[in-house]
């Protein structure tokens, strides 16, 4: 019996077998292996001189030898690479995964094309001149000092509301438009269904007046608000007339208190406007509500 890696044949002779036949398979396996890497690495971070690397790679790969010896998987110049290689290999184009400017859409165009927009673009499109630089200094440090303004009115009311008992029932809020006094109407402004201003919160009006009287150069709007529930009595048909009515007894009583007239304004809201769920008793109780606000004279300063 012939031992392992022998044959007979017919004649007698023994005959070695190649048992390196492997190393061809193997060595394809690597080649194909080496080229999925490159593939990848190239996909990863995608440019001209990758690219260029790429593609010299796989030819390298696929045109040379694998074995000392051995025959080309593609050999160079045959009729299979003259009928599918050019003679000069142009890169193809890379599409780009963020968005040119050409390709957006038709709400962004239009969003540039506003007047706003073409004056920024005109404006950025050539340097400012030094009374420009100023003025844009100047606006910068008025909102600034705007915005200190307000944090500085807001920590003295807050302290205020907290050391008579209103903290649960006053709230301040610095928003875009300026700085807001949210005062909760019901016990301490407004009984329910009335416009009439109560004992128990014209002290805390009081406060309100002085802190409005710092600067005197705000605009200031007193908001009325309520909740979801209709009202239809003989004096307020709806909510509607409820709020206004509530807004214009808050205005009257800051007037008495040296609050200048031109600039106050009263508006009502009725429900529209709610800050809490109009489904539950606790959310309908913060919805009614007065809101006076100290608007803002100048932009935003940046945070």
């Amino acid at each position: 019996m012939a031992g392992h890696g022998k044959s007979k044949r017919r004649g007698g002779a023994v005959e070695h077998e190649n048992e390196e036949r492997w190393l061809l398979t193997y060595a394809d396996m690597l080649t194909l292996l080496f080229a999925l890497f490159m593939v990848l690495f190239s996909i990863s971070s995608v440019n001209i001189s990758k690219y260029q690397i790429l593609q010299q790679s796989l030819k390298a790969a696929f045109s040379g030898s694998i074995l000392p010896g051995g025959r080309a998987i593609m050999q160079s110049g045959s009729e299979s690479t003259a009928a599918h290689t050019p003679a000069t290999a142009a890169v193809p184009s890379i599409v780009p995964l963020v968005p040119t400017p050409t390709a957006r859409s038709s709400e962004t165009t239009g969003a540039a094309n506003t007047p706003a927009a073409q004056a920024a673009k005109a404006a950025s499109a050539k340097p400012m001149s030094a009374a420009q630089l100023q003025a844009a200094l100047d606006s910068m440090s008025a909102s600034i000092a705007e915005q200190d303004s307000f944090v500085a009115l807001q920590k003295r009311l807050n302290a205020y509301a907290k050391a008579h008992g209103f903290a649960n029932r006053v709230q301040t809020v610095i928003e875009r438009r300026g700085l807001v006094v949210r005062v909760l109407t019901d016990k301490l402004l407004f009984d329910s269904g009335q416009a009439t201003l109560q004992p128990a919160g014209q002290p805390l009006l009081v406060e309100v007046a002085q802190l409005l009287n710092v600067d005197k150069t705000h605009p200031i709007t007193v908001e009325g608000h309520t909740d979801n529930v209709p009202i239809a009595t003989a004096q307020f048909p709806s909510n509607w007339e409820l709020s206004t009515a509530r807004a214009t007894t808050v205005v009257r009583f800051l007037i008495s208190r040296g609050v200048g007239a031109g600039r106050l304004g009263a508006v009502g809201y009725s429900d529209l406007h709610p800050v809490a769920s109009n489904a539950t008793a606790a959310g309908r109780g913060l919805n009614r509500r007065v809101d006076i606000v100290l608007m803002r004279l100048n932009p935003v300063p940046p945070s």
